[in-house]
Order: C-alpha cells, then sequence, then structure tokens
C-alpha cells in the first residue's frame, strides 16, 4: 500500500496526554509534540486523524476528549483518574482506528492485548526507572525513540524520529541579541544552578523562563535573583518565548543528566540563538558542536563558550533546524513508521 493510500484510507488516533491542554499554552513537551504530529499529518493530507487530548485542545485533525481542562490547569482534579479516564475512553474506541499513536508514556501499554488495534508508542523518556518493567513486558508492540542517545537496550524500536517544532512562530534574527537565555522545566535535571554560575563568571545578563518543577530547586535558585545580572520572567507562551530569543545571544542548556532530545536547543537554533549544552544523551545530536553551538563539560567550559559565542554563524543554526527538525521533517518520519506497521500487518493477515 503506497502512502498516497495510506493518507486516504488508515484511521489514526494521536494520544496526547492531559496535563495540559494540546498544543499546550506555554510549556508541554509531551503535548507539543503530539499537537505537532496531528498538525503536520493533516497538512501532509491524511484525512483521518483524530487528535485525544484535553477538551479545550486545539487542532485541525477530529478532536475527542473526556478531560475539559489538563489536571496541570485545573487544580480539583486528582491527575491519576484523569489520566486513567481518558486513556481508558480511547481503549474503548480502539476498533475505530487503524493504529493509535500513543505519545502518553507507558499505561496505555497495558491495554494493548486487550484491544486489536496495533499501538505505535513514542517514548518521550523514562521518568523512572522502574517503568521499563511495562515497556519489558509489552515488546510486543511498536516503539519509537526520540534520539539514538535516549534508547534502551533491550526494546525493539523501529526507528529514531526527531522531535519536529513549529518554526511559524520562531523568528528568525540574523542579528545577536545581549543575554544569555534558559528556559523550559525549573528542574535539577536542566541545570539552572549551572547556568546562573556561567552568567555571573562570565558577567552576561541571564534571562531565565519556564515552569517550575521542582519548588524547593526553584528557590535555591531564586536567592540568585537581582532583577538585572539574573532575572526570572515566569513561564512564556510562544509568543512571549520568540520574545525572549530575540534578545538572546546564547542559551544555556546545561542539562545535568542525558538529555532525551531537547525541545529548547531545537526552538533555539530555529531563531538563530546558538547552543551550550552539557555533552550529555542526546545534545550532540541536536547540536552541530562548533558550528551551531558548545558542546561543554563543566562551569569553566560553559564560560569559555560564551565568550567564543561570536564565532556561530547564526543562519547555519536555523538551518539545521530546517534540515532535521521540523514538523515536516518529524511526520516524515512518522509516515515511514506507519508504513512498516500496515505492511507487516498485512503480511500478518496472508
Amino acid at each position: 500500500m503506497d502512502i498516497e493510500q495510506l493518507r486516504a484510507e488508515k484511521r489514526i488516533a494521536i494520544l496526547s496526554p492531559v496535563a495540559w491542554r494540546t498544543p499546550p499554552r506555554a510549556y508541554a513537551a509531551w503535548e507539543t509534540v503530539a499537537g505537532n504530529i496531528a498538525e503536520g499529518l493533516v497538512e501532509r493530507g491524511w484525512e483521518n486523524i483524530t487528535l485525544c487530548a484535553t477538551k479545550d485542545s486545539v487542532t485541525k485533525a477530529k478532536l475527542v476528549g473526556w478531560i475539559d481542562k489538563g489536571y496541570e490547569e485545573d487544580k480539583s482534579q486528582i491527575p491519576p483518574i484523569s489520566t486513567a479516564l481518558h486513556i481508558s475512553k480511547v481503549m474503548e474506541m480502539a476498533d475505530e482506528f487503524d493504529l493509535i499513536h500513543n505519545n502518553f508514556d507507558f499505561l496505555p501499554l497495558t491495554y494493548t492485548r486487550l484491544i486489536k488495534t496495533p499501538m505505535l508508542t513514542t517514548i518521550h523518556g523514562f521518568s523512572e526507572e522502574d517503568i521499563k518493567r511495562v515497556y519489558h513486558d509489552h515488546m510486543d508492540t511498536y516503539f519509537v525513540s526520540i534520539s539514538d542517545a535516549d534508547r534502551d537496550s533491550v526494546l525493539p524500536y523501529v526507528a529514531t524520529v526527531y522531535n519536529g517544532i513549529d518554526l511559524s512562530n520562531l523568528t528568525y534574527q540574523e542579528q545577536a541579541g545581549k543575554n544569555l537565555v534558559f528556559f523550559g522545566r525549573i528542574h535539577p535535571d536542566k541545570g539552572l544552578n549551572l547556568a546562573i554560575e556561567v552568567a555571573k563568571k562570565a558577567q552576561v545578563p541571564l534571562i531565565i523562563a519556564g515552569i517550575v518543577q521542582d519548588q524547593n530547586y526553584f528557590d535555591e535558585c531564586s536567592k540568585h535573583f537581582d532583577g538585572e545580572l539574573i532575572r526570572y520572567i515566569g513561564s512564556v507562551n510562544p509568543v512571549q518565548r520568540d520574545a525572549l530569543l530575540k534578545e538572546a545571544l546564547a542559551n544555556l542548556h546545561l542539562n545535568t543528566i542525558p538529555e532525551r532530545f531537547g525541545l529548547v536547543m531545537a526552538e533555539s537554533m530555529a531563531a538563530g540563538v546558538p547552543v551550550i549544552a552539557m555533552d550529555l544523551g542526546s545534545c550532540r545530536e541536536v547540536i552541530a558542536d562548533g558550528k551551531t553551538g558548545f558542546l561543554v563539560n563543566n562551569v569553566d567550559e560553559a564560560v569559555e563558550a560564551v565568550k567564543k559565542i561570536d564565532s556561530i554563524n547564526r543562519a547555519d543554526c536555523r538551518k539545521r533546524v530546517e534540515d532535521h527538525f521540523t514538523i515536516d521533517c518529524m511526520v516524515s518520519g512518522y509516515e515511514k513508521v506507519y508504513q512498516q506497521i500496515f505492511e507487516e500487518k498485512e503480511k500478518c493477515l496472508k
């Protein structure tokens, strides 16, 4: 079956999380990617795409949902209850789809032997090591990794498909700004404390934006916020993020654990902003070291990278995203995966 026939005939459900709206109003990586997949498939001519997300989500695909608002936006909800309700309802209608594309971690896997519809799971990261027990118990399904670095040694992956970002709300800036920026999740994994240390040693202003995922960690970091050299502006929506990047000299992404993909790195480069990142996990897949940013191993190396950031051609940053990390690049990769799954299913029926 060629790709045009698949686009016309196959019914695909994109299962998004329900912590936030899809796409999120501010920051939420999994909802962002799920939304981009749905929109990208519709844009490429898929006629039967259903986005399973919160009821207030926005999409050109068909939208189905049972949760009015994301549980992070409506604190009256108990998250496991909303999660269980959302996933179980999708599984109840599984026969209406030819493939369920799961972007909601491990729990949907526990339904795969109770439904006939095949499931593809994009693994956006293992939040806890013990989650792998579920994945290892369901290796008779399909998995995609979001980077070559972020792979479990046991799982039978179909492919690696890099996350794709929406370039329409990221303005390329040929001229560099004057600030270092940090944005995304404020959590020890993302190394905000290291970014603050770099800014102080380099004496370059740092603007911080993002959602607080670890309040104690944020409180410790906030002791360094002085409103001038180190400034926190809260969580930002896409328009505010674009404004932030217009003033950016470089993005400090000093992750303390192996990065799984790193949407903020791609988003920064799309605006022409080079990235200084720890050489852990996927960072060397996303960044072209010495061309679109610098890979470092510690704070002192990061400070030296700030000093030579003017050597980066900002046009190269944008081009790397255009070549590898757009919605169209991502959806093209998923089309190949879908085709492989459907061809395998057809062979099994013969």
